[in-house]
């Protein structure tokens, strides 16, 4: 577990354009359930340069530049959220446990994966415009 005040400025990233944080499990499991309609994007944040360098401000840039977005925007934490983390990547089977990652959900169902290896290596824009097209795509 990292200490909090270490991550706490990552985690600010997300929950300052609009990312509600799952914590545990529970908050997972109740807002993804069988009942869950409409799109949820979760992002699997983490300490990493290229969590730094390309997936929190890809996300940001798609978030603020996108004209259909996710109904929720969600994040859990790889490293110190773990039961909410690992609820997520039981929901985003068969893809390998991964950070960052982003999972976007609709109506319960994962319809859109991005690995770490998709991350890895690509600017911020470019993850960015990616999720402006996923977003027009399934959030439509």
């Amino acid at each position: 577990m990292y200490p909090e005040e270490l991550i706490a400025p990552m985690r600010a990233e997300l929950s300052s354009v609009g990312f509600e944080e799952f914590r545990t499990a529970e908050q997972v499991a109740t807002h993804l359930g069988p009942d869950h309609k409409g799109t949820t994007l979760v992002v699997v944040n983490s300490v990493c340069g290229c969590a730094a360098g390309a997936a929190r401000p890809g996300v940001t840039y798609a978030v603020e530049n996108a004209k259909v977005k996710p109904t929720t925007l969600a994040t859990v934490f790889a490293g110190n959220d773990k039961e909410a983390v690992d609820k997520i990547r039981e929901l985003c089977l068969p893809y390998p446990p991964s950070s960052p990652a982003m999972a976007l959900f609709k109506d319960g169902e994962l319809v859109h994966f991005i690995e770490r290896h998709h991350i890895e290596g690509r600017n911020a824009k470019m993850i960015g415009d990616h999720l402006v097209e996923v977003f027009e795509h399934f959030c439509a």
